[in-house]
């Protein structure tokens, strides 16, 4: 299977109920600010280079972020934030990501998450995310990255449990190598609440993208 096939697997799933339910009621509703758009309102597929080595793991879309563009991290805070420090460290080939078609193209680097649907509350549950897990599982097959950048603890976690690893801590900044010979790098989320609060700046988040290039070169 390649990566569109794949990818189309994604888009049709329907697995769990309540997440269904939740993302096509948001399409629906719409909110104010992009009432006149239309909205994704369906699984969200990773994007990227399908070569890459860097491969980079979220959390789930948000409800008027990727839910709405159908692209990961597109059209919200996380992505305000995440999309200039990969265009300062070579990623990225602009800072900023709209939508499927503002010309946004990663180099070296493929966008994932943990669970493909937006959640309420941003929470996902366990089950949505063993759901999901096959999806993650085959995009490490398909792709084979050198490094997986987890962007939080449910994404390292997840890695976790794809390797079958146990006994490592997450922590910002931290790496680890595996057995198998991938490097799992770990940061802070780029959420609103991470970045408001000053847990994660700037300058913490492009030394994460400094040390994914020099571990990619290993």
């Amino acid at each position: 299977m390649n990566l569109d096939q794949h990818n189309q697997q994604i888009i049709t799933c329907r697995k769990c109920p309540r997440l269904v339910v939740w993302r096509e009621e948001v399409a629906r509703v719409k909110r104010r600010a992009y009432k006149d758009e239309e909205y994704w309102g369906r699984p969200v597929p990773g994007f990227g280079d399908p070569n890459a080595r860097v491969l980079v793991v979220g959390l789930a879309p948000g409800a008027h972020g990727s839910n709405r563009t159908g692209r990961q991290f597109t059209g919200d805070a996380s992505g305000d934030f995440l999309f200039p420090a990969l265009h300062k460290a070579g990623y990225a080939n602009q800072p900023r990501a709209e939508s499927r078609s503002d010309g946004l193209i990663l180099r070296d680097m493929y966008i994932t998450a943990s669970g493909r649907c937006a959640p309420p509350d941003n929470k996902p549950s366990l089950e949505e995310l063993n759901n999901c897990q096959p999806f993650l599982e085959r995009e490490l097959e398909i792709i084979n990255p050198k490094v997986i950048v987890c962007l939080g603890k449910i994404a390292f976690d997840r890695i976790l449990k794809i390797f079958a690893v146990s006994g490592l801590k997450f922590s910002h900044g931290a790496a680890y190598k595996l057995t198998t010979g991938h490097w799992l790098l770990c940061s802070y989320h780029p959420s609103r609440q991470n970045t408001s609060t000053k847990k994660l700046t700037p300058e913490m988040f492009d030394a994460v993208w400094e040390k994914a290039k020099e571990l990619a070169k290993r």
